[in-house]
């Protein structure tokens, strides 16, 4: 499987602290990547350095097969970046930024940007500083995508936007995404509105990478198993290792256990509570992953 990014051991540090610390992970080329990870724990400072933007202080990062410090003007017209402190020209109107940014892309298709201008339903001759943030969002994705980018990485992306106009940027980009194979890195705090897009996931704290696997293969592996315990019943100190946030209310016992197999899951709990009862294995969706693994990290820090 060919990757359109790849990164080793990628480190950036401010003074004594490290942003991101060893970060190792692979986005296969075609897939659209959920890099999530809570406030501060270097989603923006990876991308800045997939980009370019920063410099690492060690590591690589390959982006379509180049060293991110080397990428240029050929690399870059096949990259789309759309990030939610872009700064646009506001004093041009969306027809004045779509003619200042065609020249500087040799692939630029301007029937394609007709489709995007007109899905996107956005007033060609409206000044960007007269548009709402949704919209001024639309014309930064077209201008990304008219061009037909190989890789499109989108940091924070949803932010302050309205759910109608969520729903019809998700819409649109899975839709241009399944037709046009590309590959699409998002980083996004939105979790419910990533889980419709996303095929793969990584998840990041304190700068290390906590993990990183398709999407069918997080959500086939954590369940939230339940019972019924008797009285007095507590979690034994030497729980299994596969499980996290074990907590009992009542006579009710909850765990999520992250490496599930049907059948010996189960035996797991029973031997772990004797005499437990109505033993349940149900799915989660990946905002409960995700929260489940925020818990552990918060209780780590």
């Amino acid at each position: 499987m060919s990757s359109a990014i790849e990164t080793h051991g990628l480190t950036r540090r401010f003074g004594r602290t490290a942003a991101v610390d060893g970060l190792t992970l692979t986005v296969p080329e075609g897939s659209i990547y959920a890099f999530l990870g809570p406030n501060g724990a270097g989603k923006t400072t990876t991308i800045k350095m997939l980009l370019n933007i920063l410099r690492p202080t060690s590591g690589s990062a390959g982006i379509l097969g180049v060293e991110s410090t080397r990428l240029g003007p050929r690399e870059f017209a096949q990259i789309g970046y759309v990030s939610e402190n872009q700064q646009q020209p506001e004093w041009m109107t969306v027809s004045q930024l779509i003619a200042y940014c065609r020249p500087m892309y040799p692939t630029w298709d301007d029937a394609f940007c007709g489709k995007l201008l007109q899905g996107f339903d956005l007033p060609p001759d409206r000044k960007l500083r007269s548009l709402s943030r949704g919209m001024k969002m639309k014309a930064a994705l077209l201008t990304s995508l008219a061009y037909r980018p190989r890789l499109l990485v989108l940091d924070e992306p949803f932010t302050g936007l309205d759910p109608l106009v969520r729903d019809e940027v998700i819409r649109g980009m899975l839709e241009l995404t399944e037709q046009e194979k590309w590959t699409v890195f998002v980083s996004s705090h939105d979790i419910d509105e990533v889980e419709r897009l996303a095929d793969w996931v990584g998840v990041i704290n304190a700068g290390k990478i906590q993990l990183a696997e398709s999407a069918d293969s997080l959500q086939s592996r954590f369940r939230r198993l339940e019972c019924v315990v008797g009285d007095g019943a507590r979690v034994p100190s030497s729980s299994p290792k596969s499980w996290m946030g074990a907590e009992i209310t009542g006579h009710g016992l909850r765990v999520v256990e992250t490496q599930y197999e049907a059948g010996p899951s189960e035996n797991r709990l029973l031997e772990a509570f004797p005499g437990a009862s109505q033993v349940s294995a149900s799915e989660m969706s990946l905002r409960e992953v995700f929260l489940a693994l925020a818990k552990t990290f918060r209780l780590k820090s």
